[in-house]
C-alpha cells in the first residue's frame, strides 16, 4: 500500500464556519497545501487526466490557483500563466467581467500570455458558483486559446459552478466534493 492509497485529501481540508459571512462553511485548502504528502498527491491527481493532452500552458486563477497551477505546469512540462484581479498585472492586459453576489469584478491576463491555438489547462482550488471560472474561460477564448479542461481541488455541487463551466464545453476535473455552501 502506498502513501497515495492511505491519504484522504478531504481529511486535510479545514472547514471554517461563518467565513467570510454567516452561514458559509469556508473550505480552506491551506492545511492540505501544508501537508507534504497531501500536496504531492493533490498535484498528481490534478495532473493525471492531462498527461497526454499536449498542454502548452497552465492558467492559474488568483491566488491558490497560482500555487497549484505552477506545480501542475511543472509536472506537465509547460509554462504557467497567471489570471489576476484587475490592476495586478504589470504589462498590457485584457479583462473579463464577472458577477459577484453584490456587484461586478474583473479578472485579467497579459495580452501576450497565450498564443493563438495554444492548449491551456485552467486550474483553481475550488469551484462554487462558477463565475470566476466562467470568466477565465471567456478570457482565454479572447486570446484564441484552446481550453483542454478545468481542474479544481474542490467542487461545491450545490452551487452549480461545475455545470456552468461545462455548459461552455469545458470538461471539469475535481478531486472532491463538499455539500452545501
Amino acid at each position: 500500500m502506498t502513501v497515495q492509497d492511505t491519504v484522504d485529501l478531504k481529511d486535510l481540508v479545514r472547514t471554517i464556519p461563518d467565513y467570510p459571512k454567516d452561514g458559509i462553511l469556508f473550505r480552506d485548502i491551506t492545511t492540505l497545501l501544508g501537508d507534504a504528502d497531501g500536496l504531492r498527491i493533490c498535484v498528481e491527481r490534478l495532473t493525471a487526466p492531462y498527461l497526454d493532452a499536449s498542454v502548452d500552458a497552465v492558467a492559474g486563477i488568483e491566488a491558490r490557483g497560482f500555487i497549484l497551477g505552477g506545480a501542475v505546469a511543472e509536472k506537465l512540462g509547460c509554462g504557467f500563466v497567471p489570471i489576476r484581479k484587475k490592476g495586478k498585472l504589470p504589462w498590457k492586459a485584457i479583462g473579463q467581467d464577472y458577477e459577484l453576489e453584490y456587484g461586478v469584478d474583473v479578472i485579467e491576463i497579459h495580452e501576450d500570455a497565450i498564443r493563438h491555438g495554444e492548449r491551456v489547462l485552467m486550474i483553481d482550488d475550488l469551484i462554487a458558483t462558477g463565475g470566476t471560472a466562467e470568466a477565465a474561460v471567456k478570457l482565454l477564448a479572447k486570446l484564441d486559446a484552446v481550453v483542454v479542461g478545468a481542474a479544481f481541488v474542490i467542487d461545491l455541487p450545490d452551487l452549480g459552478g461545475r455545470a456552468r463551466v461545462e455548459k461552455l464545453g469545458i470538461e471539469c476535473h475535481t478531486l472532491m466534493e463538499f455539500e452545501g455552501e
